[in-house]
């Protein structure tokens, strides 16, 4: 062998070596999952966006974390600087030569404003009625909502989901911010193949699965369920309770975590509606928008628009207030 061929050969050598080393270096699935859990689980409880979510769709997106894109600049979602971006910038070819793209001091920040990114389009408002356990309503909602171009888009986090049960992430968010124990989840949920003689998965499933009743105290108006708040009730203690976020129960009431919880408010549980059955309501004195709202289980914005009203307007008495369409 002549030297160009020994020079040849050895330049082909490491270049397989060096291949082999980027290859090993590749971060599994998960890996990633077990990585970035944490930082998932304190977006959702900061944002309301489900870790099992913001998960799938950082492994979709940043190739479980082997992207250039995540490595180099900790942009998970490829989420591009637009207007308003004040922050760092990475620049890369994508759709264009040299497109801009968010950088990130770490994972968490690109957690953060990804939700922040969906919590401030008015497209996506729909997916913070849905329960952060419905992470099928999350992912078909996404695509609806024209998040991704590729019409398996919703399939495709749904299998994530499902194939490395991040559902559990969700409910250790939910167990910590309620300040329960995590919930030890049945074999059946982790897919453990059970060994002979052990019981079947039905039988797995009855002794470690419970169901909770709904309490009798609920009601409903407009077909929106409600309970009355009794005293020493809070907004935190009230949705602690009913298994839910606060910032659930206080987009579902049109209040703020700074809002005095009176004894026999109302409360709702579950989102309001766009209209009521009644046509309209006359204004008493001293009624604001949010008491009408509250009184019919219509959601306070919708009733701003059907009466074309700026919010915070103050209502006269004997005004009508539209209360369907």
């Amino acid at each position: 062998m002549n030297m160009l061929s020994k020079s040849i050969a050895v330049v082909f050598i490491s270049i397989l070596a060096f291949s082999h080393d980027m290859l090993a270096q590749r971060m599994k699935t998960e890996d990633y999952i077990s990585r970035y859990k944490e930082d998932a689980i304190k977006d959702m409880i900061k944002t309301g966006v489900p870790a099992c979510i913001t998960l799938a769709q950082g492994i979709l997106e940043s190739e479980s974390g082997n992207s250039k894109l995540a490595i180099e600049a900790n942009n998970h979602f490829g989420i591009k600087c637009h207007k308003e971006w004040q922050g760092k910038q990475f620049h890369q070819d994508d759709d264009a030569e040299n497109e801009c793209f968010r950088k990130y001091n770490n994972t968490l920040e690109s957690f953060d404003d990804h939700s922040d990114f969906l919590r401030s389009r008015p497209r996506y408002a729909f997916l913070f009625e849905l329960q952060p356990t419905d992470y099928k309503g999350w992912a078909h909602g996404l695509k609806k909502a024209g998040y991704a171009t590729n019409p398996n888009y919703a399939h495709k986090l749904i299998d994530l989901i499902e194939r490395f049960n991040l559902e559990d992430i969700n409910n250790e968010a939910i167990a910590r911010m309620n300040g329960k124990p995590i919930p030890e989840q049945p074999a059946l949920a982790r897919n453990v193949n059970l060994p002979k003689g052990s019981p079947s998965a039905k039988e797995v499933e009855k002794t470690t699965v419970i169901n909770i009743t709904p309490p009798s105290y609920y009601s409903e108006i407009n077909n929106v369920k409600y309970i009355v708040s009794k005293k020493g009730d809070t907004w935190l203690s009230l949705a602690k309770q009913n298994e839910m976020m606060l910032w659930q129960m206080l987009k579902y009431n049109d209040a703020s975590k700074d809002d005095v919880l009176k004894e026999g408010t109302i409360v709702y549980i579950k989102p309001k509606r766009n209209s009521a059955k009644q046509d309209y309501h006359i204004v008493k004195k001293g009624e604001t928008m949010r008491d009408i709202s509250q009184l019919y289980a219509i959601k306070l914005n919708k009733l701003y628009k059907k009466n074309q009203l700026e919010p915070g307007t103050i209502l006269e008495p004997g005004m009508r207030i539209k209360l369907n369409n």
